[in-house]
Order: C-alpha cells, then sequence, then structure tokens
C-alpha cells in the first residue's frame, strides 16, 4: 500500500475514473486484497499457447500472480523485460514465478499489466466492460466488479471534491453517490436539461446518467471534466442560461 500512491502518479492513473476502475479491478482479481495468487491450481491454463505455455507443467507453474492476477509464461517474460528496465535488479519471473506473490512484485506487476495494456484508456471512458474484458478475458464477476467500482467512485469523488468546497462561495459541490443535497442536485439536473440534455431524469439522485452529462457539459464548455459540479460549473450553466450570477439556482424552479 505504502508503494502504490507514487506509482498510480508515476503512470498517471491520476483521475477519479482510472484509480476507481484500477482499484476495484485489482480488488476483484486479489478477492478483496485476501491472496496474491489464484485460488485454482492453473492446470486450466496447460498447454495455453497465447498464455506462452509451450512447456510440460506450465499452467501450474504460471497461475494467476499479484494483484491482477498475472497469468502465464509469456506474461512473466514480458514483466520481467519491463520491470528491469526500471528496477535494474528486479528479479527474472519466468524462473521465478513465484516471486510475483511477494511486495512490492505483486504491485508491479498489477501497474504493468495496466500501464501496457493502456486501460487508462478505458477507464476514461467507463467502460468496466472492456476493461473486465482485457483484465480477466470475458465478462466474469461483473456484478462484483461493478458493485467495487461504485464503491471506489463514491469514496474517491468525495475526496476529489474537497479542495472544489474549499475554494468555493456560493455553491456546494455535488459529485456522484452524495446523498444530502437532494434540491440541489435537481437544479444542477433541470440546469443540464436546459442545457441541452433532456435525457437526463430530475430526480434528484446523482447517479451515473447525471454524471455522464455533467461531463459532457464540462467538456463542451471547456471545463475541468471531473465530475464535479462547484463554482466553474455552476457560473457556467449560470451564464448559459443567461441567469443572474448571484441568485441561489436551487431556488428555480
Amino acid at each position: 500500500a505504502a508503494l502504490l500512491p507514487a506509482l498510480l502518479l508515476r503512470f498517471e492513473i491520476n483521475t477519479v475514473l482510472r484509480i476507481s476502475h484500477f482499484v476495484a479491478q485489482i480488488a476483484h482479481e486479489s478477492d478483496s486484497f485476501c491472496t496474491t495468487r489464484e485460488y485454482a491450481s492453473g492446470a486450466a491454463y496447460e498447454g495455453r499457447a497465447d498464455l506462452g505455455n509451450t512447456q510440460p507443467g506450465d499452467g501450474r507453474r504460471f497461475p494467476g500472480r499479484g494483484e491482477i492476477q498475472n497469468t502465464g509464461r509469456a506474461n512473466a517474460r514480458n514483466f520481467t523485460l519491463w520491470i528491469r528496465g526500471l528496477v535494474p535488479d528486479a528479479p527474472d519471473f519466468e524462473k521465478e514465478p513465484e516471486r510475483m506473490e511477494e511486495f512490492p512484485w505483486a504491485v508491479w506487476v498489477s501497474i504493468w499489466f495496466w500501464a501496457t495494456r493502456r486501460l487508462n484508456v478505458l477507464a476514461d471512458r467507463d467502460d468496466l466492460i472492456a476493461v473486465t474484458k482485457v483484465v480477466n478475458g470475458g465478462r466474469n464477476g461483473l456484478d462484483q466488479r461493478a458493485a467495487k467500482l461504485a464503491k471506489a467512485k463514491a469514496w474517491l469523488s468525495s475526496v476529489a471534491a474537497l479542495p472544489v468546497s474549499a475554494a468555493q462561495n456560493a455553491f456546494p459541490a455535488l459529485y456522484r453517490g452524495v446523498t444530502d443535497s437532494v434540491d440541489q442536485i435537481e437544479c444542477l439536473q433541470r440546469l443540464l436539461a436546459q442545457a441541452g440534455y433532456y435525457h437526463l431524469s430530475i430526480d434528484g439522485d446523482f447517479g451515473a446518467g447525471t454524471e455522464a452529462a455533467l461531463r459532457a457539459y464540462q467538456m463542451r464548455a471547456g471545463l475541468k471534466v471531473d465530475g464535479i459540479a462547484g463554482n466553474m460549473t455552476f457560473s457556467a450553466l449560470l451564464k448559459l442560461l443567461n441567469l443572474t450570477r448571484g441568485v441561489q439556482p436551487w431556488t428555480l424552479a
């Protein structure tokens, strides 16, 4: 855990969406951080040429390891080549694959997999299915991954909103998962609908639809696309709709 923040920054896993998707996937793959080795024996991977398992016994020798469950001889070899460019004295994981179960390598191998598969791109799209297919090859455990993703988003959004809240005067910071600002959320939804996002439900619930509309508006308006409605977002919406800056917008019907 101590190593992770610096690595997230170094490899640009540095937004609410990127961190949330990364944490959700490694949490699922590691059984909520209970293991760094696949529970199954690995026998099912025997003879899998797509994993580089070309020698007898490779299936059992190269089961999933690390927090992201890196699997197969080829991945162990490729991870070794990559990590030695950064940490020259790192082990040879093709010769000692069990070392990927140890820290710090269990973290490093997860970062390697994420970075080399360019999963930040898919996380930026908030595409859970696409990320899951890359990590696991299908839709295995999709519901559980979705639950972990939602939990990560809610917590990280609240953390990201702290500096926004501190910097503003008239408007609250609204973000996905907030539950104690129903009137303000309803107002935000009405403003977004008036700005052209007609599909948006006006229900006072800051869910996925509201976040998607907000991000789309922020991108369109040239604002920071963070899914947090604060001073800049409210001010831009009021200006767009020719409303008075000094008004409390949630008082408007």
